[in-house]
């Protein structure tokens, strides 16, 4: 008898080794020279991991992800990391070198092969969301047998002609509705922008023609000091020419308002780029961004293609 009750004590205990395990936690992690937060969260030790690259640049997901990942906790561990000179990275240390796309590239690659590592997993899947889904598309370029699949959510594709685009919609509305302020703001507008006013015109605009939130002038001048020459840098890179083939999977995410990065010109790449496996994903009811808008969607799509792979 005591035999027979030792044994279905090991079994138990042997089935709940076996058995997931929730995971949550938060650290500093050793990246590009300094320190780097991220955080992540799932009800399983053993999912698969998906890392959120944040867009901006600057701007991190951090403090509102839970709003775009609570389903998706359940599907995957969930990773949220603030890049260099943002969010808790930025108060832990500054950048102890200058900001260009190539280091945030290596950036990225390094905190994926540490999450390899961290989690015991070859190949992780990676979303990222405008400068992020930039961010991720360049790592897919460099490193894609590090990525089971890429969710790119409104990326930017080629932003110099994006904003290009934009402008002149933006501009022959303001000229039908004979809008006198709108057209004397917009004609100050260069693209590439040159400095903060002529980001804050073009943004200004684009938030009602997205009819989306005002940004404030205030936080896009103290924004344009540290990113501007990095945002410009970045939306020089022409994917259509720079990456015409893609050797992991890769999905497209884009609502069918955004103007912020045209939706038509991420059509446009869908279409001709070669690639090992692609979907396009409309979220109709969205401009820049899916993730909140169409939360519910959002994720059921992200999960509905993991369950398939």
């Amino acid at each position: 008898m005591r035999l027979a009750s030792s044994l279905l004590l090991l079994l138990a205990f042997i089935l709940q080794d076996l058995s997931a395990h929730e995971i949550q936690g938060a650290e500093a992690i050793e990246v590009g020279g300094i320190k780097q937060w991220i955080k992540y969260q799932g009800v399983d030790d053993r999912a698969p991991v998906l890392l959120f690259l944040h867009g901006g640049p600057g701007n991190s997901m951090m403090s509102y992800a839970d709003r775009f990942t609570k389903e998706l906790q359940k599907n995957f561990i969930v990773v949220m990391w603030d890049q260099r000179e943002s969010g808790k990275t930025k108060t832990l240390n500054e950048s102890s070198q200058p900001l260009s796309v190539s280091l945030f590239v290596k950036d990225a690659i390094d905190v994926i092969e540490f999450l390899t590592t961290r989690f015991s997993q070859e190949k992780i899947y990676l979303a990222g969301h405008s400068w992020g889904g930039y961010l991720g598309l360049r790592v897919v370029v460099e490193r894609p047998e590090l990525l089971k699949g890429y969710f790119a959510i409104s990326p930017m594709i080629h932003q110099l002609e994006s904003e290009r685009l934009s402008l002149n919609i933006m501009l022959n509305k303001a000229r039908e509705e004979n809008n006198r302020l709108a057209l004397m703001e917009l004609d100050k507008v260069e693209v590439p922008f040159t400095n903060a006013e002529q980001l804050y015109y073009h943004r200004k605009w684009l938030s009602k023609l997205m009819n989306s939130a005002t940004p404030n002038r205030e936080r896009v001048e103290q924004w344009s000091v540290i990113w501007l020459p990095l945002f410009n840098e970045a939306s020089q890179t022409n994917f259509f020419e720079f990456a015409p083939q893609l050797t992991c999977p890769v999905y497209f995410l884009i609502g069918s308002k955004d103007y912020q990065t045209y939706f038509k010109l991420t059509d446009s790449y869908y279409q001709q780029v070669i690639c090992q496996e692609k979907k396009l994903y409309w979220f109709t009811q969205s401009a820049h961004s899916p993730n909140l808008t169409e939360a519910t969607k959002f994720q059921q799509v992200l999960i509905n293609i993991m369950n398939k792979n």
